[in-house]
Parts: C-alpha cells; structure tokens; sequence
C-alpha cells in the first residue's frame, strides 16, 4: 500500500485539486476547435509529406477518410480526460502533459507495427508526425480554451485580525 501511495504522490495524483473544474463549455469549444485543427493539421502535413517524399502520394493512410475517423475519435477522448484529469490532481496540466507523452508514444506503436510489416518508412514518419501534431494541438486548446479556474475564496469567513489587534 506505501509503494502504491508513493507512486500516486510521483505523479501527483493527490484527489485534492486546489481549483475549480474547467467549464463544460469552454471543455466543449475546445474539443469542437481541437478536432477543427487536428484535422487541418493532419491535412496539411500530408500535404506536405507527399511534396517532401513524392513517393508517398497516393498512400493509403493519407486519405481524408482514413485517418479522420481516428482522429476524431482521439480527440473526444483526450477532451473527455481533460476534466477527469483536473479531479484527480493538485496539478492538472503537469499530469495531463505527461500523459498525452505516453499516449501519443503508444499511439506510435502501431506505426512501428506497419513499418515493420513493410509500409513505406517516409509514409509512416509522416503518420508518426500527425499524431505528434494532434496531441499538441489537443493538449494545448484543452488546457488554454478550458483551463481549470482557482478555487472560490470562502466569502462567508471572518476577516483576520489586523495586526497589533483590535
């Protein structure tokens, strides 16, 4: 139980934020502009993926179709984890962005997967870098759009004593 109690301190997951939840509708701009512009990200790096490796035209997995549906799906669930996130820690965005880190380099495991059962390697590099760009973009919108708010300040408490007293 103390090896499971200083692992959850490593990570700061404490179950006592110090702020207020991120509001549902700022979590909800942000998802609707995060799938906005991961989908143009994705759509301009491969664009630019086939202008670099003219080879790559044409492939597969660059097509509209193919990876917005993925996208998309992505999204909904970092912006989902955006709030579950700001409930378990004190520090919402040092734990978020070490968690998108370890999700996009899981997500990159089935890109080392097709690499290694011959897709072309200039096709998946660019494959690698879309999800790197739809975590950035992700991470960045979540947590500027719908930033957790500080805490309420109690109105209802005494002042505190001047000093030298009354």
């Amino acid at each position: 139980m103390a090896m499971l109690s200083q692992a959850a301190s490593l990570v700061h997951l404490d179950f006592s934020p110090r702020h207020r939840q991120p509001r549902a509708l700022q979590v909800l701009l942000a998802a609707v502009a995060s799938i906005a512009c991961s989908l143009a990200a994705d759509a301009l790096l491969v664009v630019i993926g086939e202008a670099i490796f003219p080879g790559t035209k044409g492939y597969v997995h660059f097509r509209f179709s193919d990876y917005s549906k993925l996208t998309v799906i992505g999204v909904i669930i970092a912006c989902a984890a955006w709030p579950v996130v700001t409930r378990l820690t004190s520090q919402p965005r040092w734990l978020f962005l070490r968690l998108a880190v370890l999700v996009t380099l899981f997500l990159w495991l089935p890109d080392l997967y097709i690499l290694y059962r011959g897709q072309p390697a200039r096709a998946v590099a660019v494959l690698m870098v879309m999800h790197l760009a739809i975590a950035l973009v992700t991470y960045n919108l979540l947590v500027r759009v719908a930033p957790v708010r500080p805490a309420r300040h109690n109105a209802h408490r005494r002042p505190a004593t001047p000093p030298g007293g009354l």
